[in-house]
C-alpha cells in the first residue's frame, strides 16, 4: 500500500491510500480518483514530505490547524479531517440511511416519481450527463452528489 497526498484543481488537499503507484495511475485514468471535498475528478499528486521510520518514539501528533501537509496531522485516513469532510460524511450517512439506491436507472426512476407512476420517495443513483440535463430541463429537481455511491465505489 502507498499513501499519496493529492490536490484537486481548486486546491483542496487530501490523502488517499492505493495498492500501488500503478493502481493510482489506473484509477486516475479511469476517472475514479476524485476530490474528497468537492468531488472534482481533476486531481493530481501534491508535494508531500517523506515518512521515515526511526527507532525513536513518535512525536506528538500535529493538530489539523497546523496544516494538512504535516505527517500525523489527520489521524486515521478513514476519519474525516476537516469540517467540510465531516459535513460530507454526515450527508452521505444520512442519504444512504434515508434514500433508496436505484443505481444506473436513476433518470428513469426520477422521471417516474415526478410523473406519479412510481411511489414518491428519496432516491439516489447514477445518470449520464445528458440524462441529468433532460431531467433538469423538464423541471425534475436533481443534484449531483460529491462522491460515488458505495455500491459503485467497491
Amino acid at each position: 500500500m502507498i499513501r499519496f497526498s493529492l490536490a484537486c484543481k481548486d486546491g483542496h488537499r487530501f490523502d488517499s491510500w492505493f495498492a500501488s503507484s500503478a493502481a493510482y495511475e489506473g484509477l486516475l485514468a479511469a476517472g475514479h480518483v476524485t476530490c474528497a471535498i468537492c468531488g472534482s475528478a481533476r486531481v493530481e499528486k501534491a508535494l508531500m514530505a517523506p515518512a521515515v521510520r526511526t527507532d525513536q518514539p513518535e512525536a506528538a501528533p500535529v493538530s489539523p490547524e497546523q496544516g494538512p501537509s504535516s505527517i500525523g496531522s489527520h489521524g486515521p485516513l478513514s476519519q474525516p479531517a476537516s469540517p467540510a469532510e465531516q459535513a460530507l460524511a454526515a450527508f452521505r450517512k444520512k442519504l444512504e440511511a434515508e434514500a433508496d439506491y436505484v443505481g444506473p436507472s436513476f433518470a428513469e426512476e426520477a422521471r417516474a416519481i415526478h410523473d406519479g407512476t412510481a411511489p414518491e420517495r428519496m432516491i439516489y443513483g447514477e445518470a449520464r450527463l445528458d440524462e441529468a440535463k433532460r431531467l433538469i430541463e423538464d423541471g425534475i429537481p436533481v443534484a449531483p452528489m460529491p462522491f460515488l455511491p458505495k455500491n459503485r465505489a467497491n
